[in-house]
């Protein structure tokens, strides 16, 4: 069984290192709201405090804190019993799921012990910022992406098929 969760348990344990050393290296060396230019006009490091969800949502609700981290655990849950379902053969399937189940799960900690998300990573245009995130975002954002482009693959593939048996059965 263990054997089925092996690449769960590695992406985890590789995304929450990084994401909570990261997070922890830049709370003991910045201050809060610090930042520091990487490349001029475009990209920062830049500490800040997520009270909320994506883009800042929740962040003035009482109920941010048991809603946001319920949906983290129900999501891990889900994504644990997803990825039990899975055959072996869904490989970017299964390290999509682990990717958003590792960035959910690294989130879900800072909520827990902080009662905010660390967030650094600030890219832009000039004076035109994206929401500052972090490297948890980013997995569950490249896990998503990976479960996006292999479910387009497969409906291509689906079609290619449909496409030959249909040309199979007119000849």
């Amino acid at each position: 069984m263990m054997v089925r969760y092996r690449l769960l348990i590695l992406v985890t344990l590789l995304v929450l290192l990084a994401d909570q050393w990261s997070k922890w290296f830049i709370d003991h060396t910045m201050a809060l709201h610090q930042s520091r230019t990487v490349i001029e006009n475009f990209f920062n490091i830049t500490y800040v405090h997520n009270q909320g969800a994506a883009f800042g949502i929740l962040a003035n609700s009482d109920l941010r804190l048991p809603l946001l981290s319920g949906v983290a655990v129900l999501a891990c849950l889900v994504i644990g019993w997803m990825f039990r379902r899975l055959p072996r053969e869904a490989r970017w399937q299964r390290f999509g799921l682990a990717l958003v189940f590792s960035g959910a799960l690294g989130n879900l900690i800072d909520r827990v012990r902080l009662g905010v998300v660390i967030d650094f990573l600030d890219v832009h245009w000039y004076q035109h910022h994206w929401p500052a995130f972090n490297v948890a975002d980013s997995a569950i954002t490249v896990g998503v992406g990976l479960l996006l482009i292999d479910l387009w693959l497969e409906e291509r593939q689906r079609l290619v098929e449909k496409r030959l048996n249909a040309t199979k059965e007119g000849v």
